[in-house]
């Protein structure tokens, strides 16, 4: 059995993968900031802990990490208002990587986007532009750290049964589920061989497991 934590623990595929991952016997502490989701938390299988990410500092968070064994990033500001964006996409995310090495929690698993790069050309007159910018320098700063990380790069999310089965070949951003996008995580967090990559991934027809073991 796992310990793991997820930061944002009441999105959408943060409930899936929390029930994903209850089911095969994991404990899950599912971060909140609004007390009133602690009740779908629960009913996903998860443990709802209320904190304010934007408000904890790095040892706070790092008291909260501290007896899990891996940490899941799954947390955003829903875009519109850039500071906010600044302050919870890069800020709160680096702050619980940080926490999480000084906690000595190891594993960390950063939902990201397909096309999240430093070049990753949103013009900045475009209302995207403040999460792009915030998501890039979130994962550059995950990858330099000492941390066991795996990014991933769901493409656009849907509301699609889920299959099972994704292509992690694609050069171009397409559609996934986020129902596989849960999948993905719980997929990753039980295989080591992902740690140290970012893997972007579409709808497809490869089954989870077999697609992230191709290189």
């Amino acid at each position: 059995m796992a310990r793991i934590i997820v930061f944002g623990g009441h999105g959408k595929i943060a409930l899936k993968a929390e029930a994903l991952l209850a089911q095969r016997g994991d404990s899950v502490t599912a971060a909140i900031r609004n007390a009133d989701h602690a009740v779908d938390v629960s009913a996903a299988g998860g443990n709802p802990l209320i904190a304010d990410l934007e408000h904890l500092t790095v040892d706070e968070l790092a008291a909260l990490i501290a007896g899990h064994d891996a940490v899941v990033w799954s947390a955003g500001a829903g875009g519109g208002n850039p500071a906010r964006t600044r302050a919870v996409d890069h800020d709160a995310a680096v702050a619980t990587m940080d926490a999480a090495a000084k906690a000595g929690v190891r594993r960390y698993v950063m939902v990201s986007y397909f096309g999240a790069s430093v070049n990753h050309g949103v013009a900045p007159d475009n209302s995207f532009f403040a999460y792009a910018e915030a998501k890039a320098a979130a994962d550059e700063h995950l990858r330099a750290s000492d941390l066991d990380w795996t990014i991933l790069g769901p493409s656009t999310l849907t509301d699609d049964d889920p299959s099972g089965q994704i292509d992690t070949t694609a050069e171009t951003s397409g559609k996934v589920s986020r129902g596989n996008v849960a999948q993905v995580i719980a997929a990753v967090l039980a295989d080591d061989t992902t740690i140290g990559r970012t893997i972007r991934f579409n709808d497809g027809s490869t089954p989870i497991p077999e697609a992230l073991a191709a290189r």
